[in-house]
């Protein structure tokens, strides 16, 4: 399948494949200063990290997959390595990622690589550790954004004293890989799309335009209930402060049978080349039914669509598979 977006110039249009890359879940695209797109996600094994980088969105489903890390044989990071993002952070690559333990298959934590390379499919990467959070507990699905001049971290946490899974936290970075002072919870499961199977909050994906700063997110169980929601807080608030953000009331993008995509979600966002366009990357199945547990189901496919905006001045992503 095909979808068309208006590329990079003029009125000449692109056909960006569908599905983008197959069997890559938790898609995260960056388009780099040098022209390059930089693609990782989950692996169907959940036992490494790969980076593949292209000219052109379309370009990454035949790019040559770079393994960079790949899991210890025991301990802190040797099971279900999960959700990797790709960053660039004051001149150097940084990479967050959860892992689990063998002895505790479900117990993530997040953890981060460093890359002082220009480019990030060479040199070395280099474990910075885990990246602590106010307390120990089940958390992964971290993010990072600037704004103003101070690095943001956002991500996904188990809190005890709460009912259910993940909620949704920020915090600020001292550097990369440190978080400093306290850290916000910014939003939980409390509606009935995120409780389906699981209560989740995770995945966060951040957007900056039109004077707010919005975070795309995903809810419930990992099959075709999984759907995303979005926070979205003013570009002058403090964005520590939980007043600070609102919820959409529903699902912003959810499965859309029509088109054979069952449970979008975990997203990132990016552009054409010359950002002008703005493109939607989420993973989402061809088929609702799954034998087994949805985690072990491979086929969830990075795809990626062109989004438009409101009248509002908020996102508008269309159904997943159709132009919005």
């Amino acid at each position: 399948m095909l979808l068309t977006i208006v590329a990079g110039c003029g009125n000449q249009k692109e056909e960006l494949r569908d599905p983008l890359v197959e069997q890559r879940a938790d898609p995260w695209v960056y388009l780099h200063s040098d022209g390059y797109y930089y693609f990782t996600g989950s692996v169907p094994e959940y036992d490494r990290i790969e980076v593949r980088r292209a000219k052109t969105l379309n370009g990454l489903a035949g790019a040559k997959p770079v393994g960079v890390w790949k899991k210890e044989d025991s301990g802190a990071m040797s099971k279900h390595i999960w959700a990797p993002e790709i960053h660039y952070i004051n001149g150097k690559w940084y990479i967050y990622y959860a892992a689990a333990r063998e002895d505790a298959p479900f117990d993530h934590r997040i953890y981060v690589l460093e890359n002082e390379s220009a480019n990030p499919l060479e040199g070395s990467w280099t474990e910075k550790g885990q990246l602590k959070t106010n307390w120990e507990s089940f958390s992964l699905d971290a993010t990072t954004f600037e704004h103003e001049g101070t690095q943001y971290l956002v991500w996904a946490q188990k809190d005890p004293r709460i009912e259910g899974n993940t909620n949704m936290y920020i915090g600020i970075l001292d550097n990369p890989w440190t978080l400093i002072g306290k850290q916000t919870m910014i939003s939980k499961p409390d509606q009935a799309w995120e409780r389906i199977g699981y209560m989740v909050n995770e995945g966060a994906a951040v957007l900056k335009r039109n004077g707010n700063i919005f975070i795309a997110y995903s809810g419930s169980a990992t099959d075709a209930n999984y759907a995303m929601g979005l926070l979205t807080a003013s570009d002058s608030s403090d964005l520590l402060d939980p007043e600070s953000w609102t919820k959409s009331e529903t699902p912003v993008f959810y499965t859309n049978p029509e088109a054979n995509q069952y449970g979008p979600g975990h997203n990132s966002f990016t552009t054409t080349p010359d950002g002008k366009r703005d493109i939607i990357v989420y993973h989402a199945r061809p088929y609702k039914d799954i034998e087994g547990e949805p985690l072990f189901d491979p086929n969830r496919h990075a795809r990626a669509q062109e989004f438009g905006w409101n009248e509002d001045g908020t996102p508008n992503f269309g159904k997943p598979g159709q132009e919005h």
